[in-house]
C-alpha cells in the first residue's frame, strides 16, 4: 500500500500530507527508494 500511495504523490494526484498517520513511515520510505524523496514532506 505505501508504494501505491507513494507512485500517487510522485503523479501528482495525492499529497505526503493526505496520507493516513499509520503509512506515512511507510510511504517516507518507498519515496526515499523511488529516488524522490523531496516528495517526502508535510508541505
Amino acid at each position: 500500500m505505501a508504494y501505491v500511495w507513494a507512485h500517487l504523490i510522485q503523479k501528482g494526484k495525492k499529497k505526503f500530507k493526505d496520507v493516513p498517520a499509520r503509512l506515512k513511515e511507510a510511504v517516507r520510505q518507498a519515496l526515499i527508494d523511488l529516488d524522490t524523496p523531496e516528495l517526502a514532506t508535510e508541505e
